[in-house]
């Protein structure tokens, strides 16, 4: 796939949810506007997560969309996915960029201020900058506030993806912030059945306030 980025939805997987069913969310994400995917899972196996990769990068490529490998850089080689997003206890950066080259994808995780800094002399494509409010998504994940935001976005030389608790009563103000997208989990995951729905109402008020 052409290294390309709009990253205004960017959905990430909850491994909670069992993976039949979290396929044909993902479908139903994809048919509505999603524009990125990021797999996400910290307690399964390598062999698992290499199989479920192989699935949601070929459903991505179906529809077009990138396909981005949470932490893990092996198993985003191994499948040939699009790119890698890192924390900052991940692989560094340079390793990250080194081994994947430079038509692969490469964001990054930050949490304060400094950390948007430093990763301006990166070779990333994207940041992610939160949590923006509180969520449940990840329980150790420190609030940072709308303000703080608006200084990445004023700040970082790359896109800015903003994360964190962003639902459909706070996603405009995300957006007026001037983050170039949001990252999402339970805004589209949280009711499986309305998959479809939540994705089109969140895709129409990005394109709105964007």
């Amino acid at each position: 796939m052409e290294k390309r980025l709009d990253l205004s939805l960017y959905l990430i997987t909850d491994e909670k949810i069992p993976f039949n069913q979290l396929l044909k969310a993902v479908e139903q994400a994809l048919k509505n506007g999603i524009t990125v995917l990021q797999y996400r899972a910290k307690e399964k196996t390598s062999k698992e997560m290499y199989q479920e990769a192989v699935a949601l990068k070929k459903l991505c490529h179906r529809y077009n969309v990138p396909f981005i490998v949470n932490d893990r850089v092996d198993i985003a080689l191994s499948v040939d996915a699009d790119g890698v997003h890192l924390g900052q206890d991940d692989l560094d950066v340079e390793v990250a960029r080194g081994l994947l080259g430079w038509d692969k994808v490469i964001g990054l995780s930050t949490k304060n201020i400094q950390q948007v800094i430093q990763a301006n002399s990166l070779p990333v494509d994207y940041i992610g900058f939160g949590s923006v409010f509180p969520t449940l998504t990840k329980a150790d994940a420190k609030t940072v506030g709308l303000e703080a935001l608006k200084e990445a976005v004023k700040l970082s030389i790359q896109p800015v993806v903003a994360i964190g608790g962003i639902n459909l009563s706070n996603v405009k103000d995300v957006i007026k912030a001037g983050s170039s997208g949001v990252a999402v989990v339970s805004a589209i995951l949280k009711d499986i059945e309305k998959v479809g729905e939540s994705t089109k109402i969140l895709k129409r008020i990005i394109t709105e306030v964007g």
